[in-house]
């Protein structure tokens, strides 16, 4: 089902309407080409409800709508998850954006690291964080999440470990961690309510005085199993078990 985002300001829940304008209107009306009648979803950005429309009627700026019931799902996963991925080459982090916010991380941050390719100046990375917002936006959609999750800004290495330093859970995947025994008990301490942070490394990988200053911040290293991922996949490994163990 479609599903579009709306802020407090545009639902009147007494009049039972909601008012749907800027991009998401040209979208509706020009693109989907949603009709009277036809049902979609809204959602207010960190609320559990879920309201289901349809279109009363198109004016020249914006679509009225009416709010046919609410439905109290929350597709939100139990825990908040952040992922710090090593910055790729920009298709490579698109991906891990679209598929991250698909399984339900709720920040993506861009990190510059050792053996990063991409180099990015602060102008570049602001125009860039532009577009992974809109990509973000756009899978929370698709995936009908209760919120958009944010990407960016970029950080440095450091920074990073500092951003996550509250965290009650942090790990971070390395080719040379244990076995997967270790990293199954380690995952099943997670509880719901934690807050997770997991570092993912770039093409080339973490060099090994990343890991070891990582580790030093109480990121613990864990195996993603015996084949070498690729960064846009190891991401979404992690982000498939929480899943599955969260829900």
């Amino acid at each position: 089902m479609t599903q579009f985002f709306a802020d407090n300001s545009q639902i009147d829940r007494q009049a039972n309407r909601v008012i749907i304008t800027g991009d998401d209107y040209n979208h509706m009306k020009n693109v989907l080409r949603i009709r009277p009648g036809e049902e979609f979803s809204v959602r207010c950005p960190g609320e559990p409800a879920e309201y289901r429309c349809s279109v009363i009627e198109y004016t020249s700026s914006d679509a009225v709508c009416e709010i046919r019931f609410i439905k109290e799902d929350d597709t939100e996963l139990p825990v908040s998850v952040t992922i710090y991925q090593g910055l790729p080459k920009a298709d490579k982090f698109e991906t891990v954006i679209q598929k991250c916010v698909e399984l339900g991380a709720c920040r993506v941050v861009p990190v510059r690291t050792a053996r990063s390719i991409v180099k990015l100046d602060d102008k570049k990375a602001e125009s860039k964080c532009a577009r992974w917002n809109q990509i973000a936006e756009g899978a929370a959609k698709q995936s009908q999440r209760g919120i958009i999750p944010s990407v960016g800004p970029v950080m440095d290495f450091d920074e990073a470990l500092e951003d996550s330093k509250d965290f009650e859970m942090k790990l971070i995947p390395y080719e040379l961690a244990g076995d997967m025994a270790s990293t199954r008990e380690l995952m099943g301490r997670i509880k719901p309510g934690d807050r997770i942070g997991i570092f993912i490394g770039p093409e080339g990988g973490f060099e090994s005085s990343e890991v070891d200053k990582a580790s030093q911040a109480g990121f613990i290293p864990i195996t993603l199993g015996r084949r070498i991922l690729r960064t846009e996949t190891a991401a979404m490994t992690v982000m498939s078990w929480l899943v599955y163990l969260m829900e």
